[in-house]
Formats: C-alpha cells, structure tokens, sequence
C-alpha cells in the first residue's frame, strides 16, 4: 500500500525529534513538477557539488561546508522524486520556498514552475499553503481556508475536508466550535487533499529512517 503524504499532516503538531536519523514530527513539504530536482534544489540554496556528493539524510553531518559557512546558517532539507514531482521535506519550523519565494520572486526560472507548498511555520503560526499555478501565479491560504481561485487544489482541500467553516459561513461562536472540535485534524486533511491533487507518496519509512538524500540549503542573499 501507498504510504501518501496523509502521515506527514498527522504528525505536523509534534516537535522534530533529534534521536532519530530522519525526520516524522513538524515537517514541510515542498513539490515542484516538471523540473530537475537539482535545478530545483539550486534554486533553493543548494550547492550542485554537494548534490553530488550522494549524502544520504542521516549521514548529513557528514558533508562537508565551505569554508567560512557558520554551521548554524545552513538548513538540511531531505529530497526524493514521484512521477512528475520532485519534493522537499524541511523540519527546522518552516519551507525554504515559503520564506523566499512567497513574500517575492526567488527567481524569474521558477515564474512558471507549479509548486505546492505547505509551510509548518512552527516559529509563526500559522501554517501556510502556498501554490504557483503554471501562469505564474502565487497563491496562499492558512491551514483551514483555500486559495480562493477556484483551482484544482482547492477542490482538493474542499474534499478532504480540509477547508474549515468562517464567520461569513456561521456566526462567530460556532465557528469557534468547529474549530476547537476539528482543528487537531486539519493538518492530515491539507496533507491528505495536496496526496489527492499532485498523487504524491513518500516513503515514511525512509524517511523516519534518513535514507533519502540530503540537499544542504544555504542562506540566500
């Protein structure tokens, strides 16, 4: 059976565990399709040697920086392909993409690279979806709402049930009582809708375990 990406989203709420080799709790996901993982990776911040290299995941205190990197400043990122998409697992509070490529364009390469970003955003709650459609445009939703474009995504997220009730729907105080009701779900419903819209799965096992390749993300200018 397909592990999916629905694992991730349950366990969003946990905090990352530094006892084992990989990753489970407060994960990001990042999927871009139809682009080279490396050439995706190096527009993240990667060094294409280091890509290279073939490190694996649990083996990333390994890689060696350049000289003059303060450790602290880089991220470790865990990448993999399935189909069409390349993805991007992050667990140090947040994605890469979201904090460069949201707030303004990281490049003009990605302008017309579909990307699905779900962003824990642990550090600055709350989390956040972000999609590039294939014109270029970028649009964001909170856990909880859609994008409001009316795109493939978004029906996605309405059929998982991942698009929560608002005071324009219900008044003030039954929205805040669905919230309270459902809100430890809506993580693994986002995760659940973005599975069913890009058919994403990624092996949890690996993962747990650090066997998917590191891609070190350094700080960009």
């Amino acid at each position: 059976m397909s592990d999916g990406i629905r694992w991730i989203g349950e366990h969003s709420g946990q905090s990352p565990d530094t006892r084992i080799p990989g990753m489970l709790g407060g994960i990001s996901l990042t999927a871009a399709r139809d682009i080279d993982a490396e050439d995706f990776l190096t527009l993240l911040g990667a060094e294409p040697l280091q890509l290279d290299a073939g490190h694996l995941f649990k083996d990333r205190r390994s890689v060696t920086l350049p000289d003059g990197v303060n450790p602290r400043g880089v991220k470790y990122a865990m990448y993999g392909t399935c189909k069409d998409w390349v993805y991007v697992l992050e667990d140090w509070g947040m994605a890469t993409w979201h904090l460069h490529r949201y707030g303004g364009p990281l490049t003009p390469v990605l302008a017309e690279v579909e990307t699905v970003c779900l962003s824990n955003n642990s550090d600055a709650p709350p989390p956040r979806i972000a999609l590039t459609t294939s014109e270029g445009r970028i649009v964001g939703a909170e856990f909880g709402e859609d994008t409001g474009c009316g795109s493939a995504l978004d029906e996605a997220l309405q059929r998982a049930g991942a698009v929560f009730p608002s005071v324009r729907d219900l008044p003030q105080d039954e929205v805040e009582l669905y919230w309270e009701r459902h809100i430890e779900e809506l993580p693994a419903a986002v995760f659940s809708a973005v599975e069913a819209y890009c058919g994403l799965s990624v092996d949890r096992a690996a993962v747990e375990a650090g066997d998917l390749p590191v891609a070190v993300l350094f700080p960009l200018a």
